[in-house]
Order: C-alpha cells, then sequence, then structure tokens
C-alpha cells in the first residue's frame, strides 16, 4: 500500500484532467484499468489510486498510482478524487457509492446499480443532494443503434409496436459460480446480493429492453412477473421469464438462460404492426424486417466513461446515457425478483451435463427453442406448460386448470385463457389433451402461430371483432394486417356433470374496449353468449372420445355475423369455428373415408362422403422418445343446415378445423341460433381407415 494525499481540490476547475479512484481491480476492473489507461494517453483521465483488498501485482500499474486495500482506506489519504469507478460485489455497490458521493465525487458503478430498490432510492437521493453524478455501466446504453431506433419508431416505418422481448442464451460452467463468494447468491451472510441471470450476467437484455420498451424510471413500470428457475447448484436464477408492463402499455418479456447447448448474441426485439426490429446488443447490430425486405446496419457506441467525463466538463450539452435515476425500472425489476419466492430447481431428467470438473455445465433440454416460444407468446416457462414447470418444487400454473378424467387417468385439461396476450384473443381452450397411454396431441402458444390454443372455439370475424387472434384478413385490404380488433372470451361460469363427465362453460364474446378489458372503463355489451360443453367416456382400453357442444347466441337483440378470411376474400382460408391445434408428428397422415392428404380434405365437406377426418403420426412434444396417436373427428350434422367444410393444415402447421364460414357468413340469432357439435376418437396407435371404421360402428348412438 502506499499513502498518497490528493493536493487538487474536488471540484477542480472544469479544465483540468479528471483524477480517477478505481475501486476494484481484477475480474471486470482489469478492464476498466484498460479503459483508463486508453483514456490517459488521451490526456481525457488521470488515475490516480486503486483500492481492492488483493491490490494489483508490483509494476502493473502506472508509475504514481496509489494502492489501496479498501475505498475506505483511500478516501482517509487525503481529498477525494473527481471519479471513483466502483466495480465491486454487488453488495457492495450501495455502501461505496454512498462514501464516493459523501466524499464529493462523481461514481461509475458496475451493473446492477444496487441490491434493493431501498438502496437504490438511497443512493439517488445522496447524489441529487449533492448534485454528484452517477452513471450506471449498462454499456449497451451506449450504442448509437438506439437513438437510430428511436427514429425509426418515430418514421412508423415497422407501424405500432405490439410488444418488446429480449432473449438471451448463454452458457456457463460450475467454475462461473466458484470464481467470488458472492456468485450464484442471493444473499450473503444476511446481505442482499441478488446474483441471477436478468439481474447480472444477462442484465444488459432486460436493461435495454425496458430501454426499448419506453421505460426507465421506476414509475414507468406497472408491474413485474417473474418465473424463475435454476439448473445449477446454485441460490440464484439461471433459466427465467421476467414480465414486465410499462406505463405506456408496452410488455416487454424476457426469457434468459444460462443453460444453453451453445452460446447464441442476445437480442432484443420490437415487433410492429408493419415489421419488426432486432437489437443484438451485444454486436451493436439492428436488423430491421418490413415486407420490402431486410437491412442489417451495424453501429458504434459511446464509451460511458467518457460520457460521464463530457457530463462533467459541460452539463447542460451532455447527458448521461446511463444516469442512475433513469435505472429505477431496472431495480423495480430487480427488486421482484429479490422478494420473488426462490427460484426452484429443474428436474434431472430434463438436464443434461457436458464437460467435467469446473468446466461441466447444464444443458435444459429445449431450451432454446422455449425462450423463443416465450417471447413469441409473451407468455412465462409456466404459461407454456414446461413439463419441469409442474414437478414437484417448480412454479404452478398461474390459473390451475380443470382436469378431464377418464378410467382414472388425466387425459385433458381446461385453462381459462386470462393469461394469453390480447392480440392472440384471449379464450377458454383445452390443453394439453392426451391420450390414455399419455401422449399429448395438442399444441397451444406455438412459436409459427402464438394465437393457436389447444382444441376450443375461435372466430376470426365476429360482427368485425377478431376472436382467432393474430392478423385480420380483410377484403379491402387483400392481405393480412395487425389491427386494434381483437376480442376475449371470458369465462361467466363453469358447471360440472353429475357424474364428473362432462363440463358446461357459460361464455361472453367481449369486444376491444369492453370492461372486461384491464384499466378500460368503457363499458359494452358482450356480442355473443355461448354455452360451451365438453364431455368425455372411454370407448376401448386405448381409446377415448372426447365430444364438444356449442352454442352462439347474439347477446344484443339483433343477429351477429360470423365470418372467416376465406368469407373476407382470401381463397381456401375459411377457418373459424371449431379448431385443433396439434403438435408437430412424425410421419403425420391426414385423411378421409375418400381421399387422403392436405390437399384432397381440405376444404372437403363433411358428409356422407366424408363423415369422418383422421389425423395420425408419431407426437414427440419435444422428447427423445414419443408416441403414436390417430385423432378421429366426427362432426354431427346439424337439422336443416349444411355441412361444415373441413379446415386442414399439415404442411406449413399442424391443425384441424370445421369451417362455419368458408366462403359466406354465418348468422347466429335468437330465432335460430349457431349450434355444432363434433366429436374427437384420441386413440393410441396408428389406426388404419378398417380400425376407424370399426371403432365408429362401436359407438353407436354415443357418436
Amino acid at each position: 500500500m502506499t499513502a498518497i494525499s490528493f493536493s487538487s481540490p474536488a471540484a477542480g476547475p472544469l479544465h483540468s484532467v479528471p483524477r480517477v479512484a478505481l475501486v476494484g481491480a481484477h475480474g471486470y476492473g482489469a478492464r476498466h484499468l484498460d479503459n483508463l489507461a486508453r483514456l490517459g494517453k488521451l490526456n481525457l483521465v488521470e488515475l490516480v489510486a486503486v483500492a481492492d483488498p488483493r491490490p494489483p501485482a508490483k509494476g502493473t500499474l502506472p508509475d504514481g498510482v496509489a494502492a489501496f486495500t479498501s475505498l475506505e482506506e483511500l478516501l482517509a489519504a487525503g481529498s477525494a478524487p473527481d471519479v471513483v469507478i466502483l466495480a465491486t460485489p454487488i453488495q457492495t455497490h450501495a455502501p461505496l457509492a454512498l462514501a464516493a458521493i459523501a466524499a464529493g465525487a462523481d461514481v461509475y458503478v458496475e451493473k446492477p446499480p444496487m441490491a434493493s430498490l431501498a438502496q437504490f432510492h438511497e443512493v439517488l437521493a445522496a447524489a441529487q443532494e449533492t448534485g454528484c453524478l452517477v452513471q450506471v455501466g449498462f454499456q449497451s446504453l451506449g450504442s448509437h443503434a438506439l437513438p437510430a431506433l428511436d427514429r425509426l419508431l418515430e418514421s412508423g416505418e415497422i407501424g405500432e409496436v405490439r410488444g418488446v422481448s429480449a432473449v438471451g442464451t448463454w452458457v456457463r460452467t460450475k467454475g462461473y459460480f466458484k470464481r467470488s463468494r458472492w456468485a450464484g447468491k442471493r444473499s450473503l451472510d444476511g446481505t442482499d446480493v441478488v446474483d441471477g441471470v436478468a439481474t447480472n450476467a444477462l442484465a444488459h437484455a432486460v436493461a435495454t429492453g425496458l430501454r426499448m420498451a419506453g421505460a426507465a424510471l421506476a414509475d414507468d413500470v406497472v408491474s413485474v412477473e417473474t418465473d424463475l428457475y435454476r439448473a445449477h447448484a446454485t441460490e440464484s436464477d439461471d433459466t427465467s421469464v421476467i414480465r414486465v408492463r410499462t406505463a405506456g402499455g408496452t410488455v416487454l418479456l424476457c426469457a434468459l438462460t444460462l443453460c444453453a447447448d451453445k452460446q447464441t448474441a442476445p437480442c432484443v426485439t420490437i415487433d410492429g404492426t408493419l415489421g419488426r426490429a432486432e437489437f443484438f446488443y451485444t454486436e451493436d447490430r439492428l436488423t430491421i424486417t418490413t415486407p420490402e425486405g431486410e437491412r442489417t446496419e451495424t453501429f458504434g457506441r459511446t464509451d460511458l466513461l467518457e460520457n460521464l467525463l463530457a457530463a462533467r466538463r459541460s452539463p447542460g450539452a451532455h447527458g448521461l446515457l446511463s444516469p442512475l435515476a433513469g435505472t429505477g425500472a431496472f431495480m423495480t425489476v430487480l427488486e421482484a425478483i429479490r422478494t420473488a419466492e426462490p427460484p426452484r430447481a429443474i428436474g434431472a431428467a430434463h438436464v443434461s451435463w457436458e464437460g467435467e470438473g469446473d468446466d461441466a455445465r447444464p444443458v435444459v433440454r429445449g431450451i432454446g427453442q422455449l425462450v423463443c416460444r416465450a417471447a413469441a407468446a409473451q407468455a412465462t416457462f409456466a404459461e407454456l406448460g414446461v413439463p419441469w414447470t409442474d414437478e414437484p418444487g417448480g412454479t404452478p400454473p398461474a390459473t390451475p386448470p380443470d382436469a378431464f378424467t377418464v378410467n382414472g387417468t388425466v387425459v385433458a385439461r381446461r385453462a381459462d385463457g386470462s393469461r394469453i396476450t390480447p392480440t392472440s384473443s384471449p379464450r377458454p381452450y383445452l390443453h394439453p389433451v392426451s391420450t390414455l397411454a399419455g401422449t399429448v396431441v395438442t399444441d397451444h402458444l406455438p412459436e409459427d402461430h402464438v394465437w393457436h390454443l389447444g382444441a376450443g372455439v375461435a372466430i376470426q370475424d365476429v360482427d368485425g371483432v377478431n376472436f382467432w387472434g393474430g392478423r385480420t384478413y380483410t377484403r379491402d385490404a387483400g392481405a393480412y394486417a395487425w389491427r386494434k380488433d381483437h376480442g376475449r372470451i371470458v369465462t361467466l361460469a363453469v358447471e360440472r356433470g353429475a357424474h364428473g363427465d362432462s363440463l358446461t362453460e357459460r361464455l361472453n364474446w367481449l369486444a376491444p374496449g369492453s370492461s372486461a378489458d384491464p384499466g378500460v372503463p368503457v363499458q359494452s355489451e358482450p356480442l355473443l353468449s355461448e354455452r360451451r360443453t365438453w364431455s368425455w367416456a372411454a370407448v376401448d382400453p386405448s381409446t377415448w372420445r372426447l365430444t364438444l357442444d356449442f352454442e352462439l347466441v347474439p347477446s344484443g337483440p339483433e343477429p351477429v355475423k360470423l365470418g372467416s378470411p376465406g368469407s373476407n376474400g382470401r381463397p381456401q382460408g375459411g377457418y373459424g369455428g371449431f379448431f385443433w391445434r396439434l403438435p408437430s408428428a412424425d410421419g403425420a397422415r391426414v385423411w378421409t373415408a375418400s381421399a387422403e392428404g392436405e390437399d384432397a380434405v381440405h376444404g372437403a365437406v363433411a358428409s356422407a362422403a366424408a363423415p369422418w377426418l383422421a389425423w395420425s403420426g408419431t407426437f414427440r412434444n419435444g422428447e427423445p422418445d414419443g408416441g403414436p396417436a390417430t385423432l378421429v373427428f366426427l362432426p354431427r350434422p346439424e337439422p336443416e343446415q349444411p355441412a361444415d367444410p373441413w379446415f386442414v393444415r399439415l404442411a406449413g402447421y399442424p391443425g384441424v378445423g370445421l369451417s362455419l364460414a368458408w366462403e359466406q357468413r354465418a348468422t347466429a340469432s335468437h330465432a335460430r341460433p349457431l349450434h355444432r357439435t363434433v366429436t374427437v376418437l384420441v386413440a393410441d396407435g396408428l389406426l388404419t381407415t378398417r380400425e376407424i371404421e370399426q371403432l365408429i360402428t362401436t359407438l353407436g348412438e354415443s357418436a
């Protein structure tokens, strides 16, 4: 240790070279030493002291730079330096920042700025009282891509913002969490640390996402939801979803992991009504995609220490790019994680380990696809129904669904859909639906169409309101477009049958702006009232049947028109009504009694020639082993009404529906409610046509 006395006053003349002290010379502190050497050569700073319990090796510091074991010792040696850089453990940021501010120094503190919201407010108050500057080391906020992105949004090129998502898939070994006592800790010796994937390792993804979502101050955040897990043997989370709702109405969904099979560049995406912008912040790379094509541009970056120095020289001309006050939104997220239940361990069956010793690292099965699905659907892992979230020690789903059981086996679950993002038209549905052997045969929130929700009822055009989700096809546009026309179907009542083999839902179909929308005081009547009854029973040891019977009646006195993209001018696009989204399957096959293949059965009328439609394949659901299953769809003819055409997708995505409005709109009125019934046979194994017809024959009147 070398004791020195700082002869220059802390508030020296603006033209003098600022004197800088670095606290924490190892780890990320070594990068600061390199940066200070660069800036010193430009005569922008003078490194005068370093404080670290393990002082740098002799000869590694420039001549004249004093070394101390602590900031307290450094400050006691003489007048405070002009700027103090804190590259120290998270739990030390607040006390060290307060000490530096009390001494009259400006502060550069590494992320996360503090370990609690209370500490943040304390340090912010001290800085505001003294006039000291505090810059937080979110280096990505110095990227020149961000103002370029602001200009892009102002231009309207990607339309209105629909949502913001941050995805990070990184790799961290056992050794990473052995680098210090505080690594991987939520607290240490009774002191908050709050290390974790969202608060430290990929904190830049969260901070950048908040900036792009228009949330800087604590008051810019309305709510924070956390879904925290870990595969490492740590206290902190390493695989998590964070969902932030901002005061401006934007939702930021952060899906992050340190347990990927390979490390990729993290990305923050703005989805707009006309396109999207993807910001790869570690590379300062911005990719814009619109109907006109895709372009990529790489930008420069302003060093945050240089920015702090410029703000000292010319306060009016230069503002801080990452000021402490501007991290209030981030600290609100950190506080939600700090006060959340500890992260739950991901079961060993879902994790594989690679490497040996300190180089060993966990890989969560399928996590790369899962984080992308979560971001696309703005859903948590629990809401996606990821298996490890529902295991002992996992986080249960936000809304526990009602279970359907056959011979003691759970074969389906009802979800009320209330957590579905508004642009996916929230509505109740069944998922997962499975065979008696446990093979899951529905999908929901798939990345390709996040508004596809298991098995249920959805219609894209109900008097101009979209109850299907996603973009709306209109005759005038001749194309799909994002519109603010998404309705929601809400549950009024659910009643179980006396024998436990049926369930009846009373539902309201609500237009946008109705009183059911959170925070919207506008009152409006529902468009439709629905009675929906599900019933189920065993057929044989490997097959069970599920029957859906639903009736739609206008809520008001006037008839209601029901349409589809097909009735609005899109050829072969007549989807709407009963719809079943399947998972991907190996060897998928779709056929009727008289035709086979998507092209042959799509649009065919469910008539005497095609009284049923079958779908079979081996459904793996992301697992190495899967089960073969066959679904047989049997619509019941309606008296005095033409049969509905089949809507079938196989090549693009797997789905089956019965079209209410193939080319012409349907009408629901009080005199003639719209009523449909369809039975689905869910069977283990790959059935043949003969086996299907024998199975249907055994049903008799029960079908």
